[in-house]
């Protein structure tokens, strides 16, 4: 394989400049992540939070995650690739991943040229969480018995946000987790862009002013790596549902 081929699927690099601004790196950074990929498919997430990631699924020893927003499908790969690996190391009988989005063509078609057996793993619905019936369909297309990790990406607006915690935090187990990605576009000197939605961090603070949410506390120490898309949201699962 020549050199540009090897690198082709590799992000831009970013150097860094220690008489320059914190903010700059950041910014640099985020341009970064966005042409970031997972075996050859485009994965739009920062590697200091996939690291987390693969801490809290082997923490709350998830054998589930439910994805809201698939995008072009590198993360649902991502996603199960960890479970894969996990399972070599503790019980998981059918590592499944639910990833929902209002478009799944391209990330079908994305998992499937690399692993065209994916669907007896992988599972995507097409539908708009906002919808209780998709949600109804997302849920029900975890194995009975699973811990379910759940990660909310879709259009990092208020009503998205809500409906994905409103539908979706009654299936992570006590011990379990909920991140609510991307609050940085609700801060301004994290905003790469003035087109960028708002409303995540709003709908987060408000949804946990709920009996729902009050079952769930915010994890701020879980921003471990120095970077993160999500301040302020990583939620993890306190108090059990009553009854």
């Amino acid at each position: 394989m020549s050199e540009p081929e090897a690198e082709r699927d590799l992000p831009p690099a970013v150097s860094v400049d220690l008489a320059q601004p914190l903010r700059s790196y950041w910014l640099d950074r985020a341009r970064q992540h966005m042409w970031d990929s997972y075996a050859g498919v485009p994965i739009s997430k920062f590697p200091e939070d996939l690291r987390v990631y693969e801490h809290l699924l082997w923490a709350s020893r998830a054998d589930a995650v439910i994805e809201i927003g698939a995008q072009f499908g590198g993360s649902a790969l991502w996603f199960r690739d960890r479970l894969r690996t996990f399972s070599q190391y503790r019980p998981i009988e059918a590592p499944r991943v639910i990833s929902i989005d209002i478009d799944i063509t391209e990330a079908n078609a994305n998992i499937a040229a690399v692993d065209p057996d994916h669907e007896a793993t992988i599972t995507l619905i097409e539908g708009d969480v906002r919808d209780p019936a998709v949600a109804r369909r997302a849920i029900e297309a975890v194995p009975d018995g699973s811990r379910c990790f759940v990660v909310e990406d879709s259009a990092h607006v208020y009503e998205t946000t809500w409906a994905a915690l409103a539908q979706f935090s009654a299936v992570v187990p006590l011990g379990g987790y909920f991140v609510v990605e991307d609050g940085c576009v609700d801060i301004n000197e994290m905003r790469l862009s003035d087109d960028w939605p708002r409303g995540v961090l709003p709908a987060i603070r408000n949804w946990l002013g709920t009996e729902q949410g009050a079952r769930f506390s915010v994890r701020r120490d879980l921003e471990r790596y120095g970077l993160s898309c999500h301040p302020g949201g990583f939620l993890q699962r306190t108090a059990a549902d009553d009854g």
